[in-house]
């Protein structure tokens, strides 16, 4: 069950918002994550998706992720579950969505959903970044807007995550010259790109399949940036079907050789990871930075 105050809280949330008293007939938890608490809500009025955490451990998160939500639905590319509220009750914070229904992929799903994402990717910014930082995970995301994708990268993606990680003995100081020497051979190795708007988050475990068979995107950690970044956490954990690289390929043509630039660009979601759980994912990342 929710806490009191969070119920009665959403309650008067969806009545205000339905123009009807609303009463929530029951909750039962689903999968929300090692960040969050989150519930399927059964109200008289409909079925609904809360999470929620401790409003003073991760101030704003809730009103950025509700921010990226909305921006990409206003692209019309991508289905994303609509924002019903967020709010604050107590020491509690919420996000409240509407649920969606999971469906079965419909034949073309993964052409489909490589077209939709080409599409989402056209949408440009004047800079590399976003107009204020978000979340990736439960840390924070820095996005100090700068013109080009090199200087971003270096200083708002590798920079803060790499400080972290050495700060807290995860990546040695000896390893340090790899990512310098890296640095300094980025650009020859990334051609120019518009900034594009990114998911920021796009492995599996953020796409859903609808009840109308189409893809869903959940979890966004949204800024304007080199658009090969989601195409490189797609291959991160496992990797997406080959007719979704196609798709995308067909309606926006990356440029030569980005395969080989996926290890680099996952270097910011790996140091992530080695920064929430530790373990492994410091040798994985210092196996792919001895590389170049």
């Amino acid at each position: 069950m929710l806490p009191d105050e969070l119920t009665k809280s959403l309650e008067s949330t969806l009545t205000s918002e339905r123009g009807q008293k609303v009463k929530i007939t029951d909750t039962c938890p689903i999968g929300g994550g090692c960040i969050n608490e989150a519930h399927l809500v059964h109200t008289d009025s409909g079925r609904f998706f809360i999470k929620y955490n401790s409003s003073s451990a991760f101030p704003g998160m809730f009103e950025k992720e509700s921010e990226g939500l909305n921006l990409l639905a206003e692209t019309k590319t991508i289905d994303v579950p609509e924002v019903i509220a967020t709010g604050e009750t107590g020491k509690y914070a919420y996000l409240l969505l509407q649920f969606v229904e999971s469906g079965t992929k419909k034949s073309d799903f993964w052409s489909d959903f490589g077209t939709r994402l080409a599409a989402l990717h056209q949408h440009s910014a004047e800079n590399f970044g976003f107009k204020h930082d978000n979340y990736i995970g439960s840390l924070t995301q820095s996005n100090l807007p700068h013109p080009d994708f090199i200087s971003f990268f270096i200083g708002q993606r590798i920079g803060p995550q790499l400080k972290t990680a050495r700060d807290k003995g995860e990546i040695n100081q000896g390893d340090i010259k790899y990512f310098e020497s890296l640095f300094k051979k980025l650009p020859n190795i990334f051609p120019p790109e518009k900034p594009a708007l990114v998911h920021g988050d796009l492995w599996s475990g953020n796409l859903m399949v609808s009840a109308n068979g189409l893809p869903c995107l959940v979890d966004p950690a949204v800024y304007y940036g080199n658009r090969e970044a989601d195409i490189a956490m797609t291959e991160l954990f496992g990797g997406f079907r080959p007719d979704f690289y196609d798709a995308y390929n067909h309606s926006f043509p990356m440029e030569k050789g980005w395969q080989k630039r996926m290890d680099i660009l996952n270097l910011y979601p790996l140091l992530v990871h080695v920064n929430l759980f530790g373990g492994g994912y410091a040798g994985q990342v210092i196996r792919i930075i001895r590389q170049f």
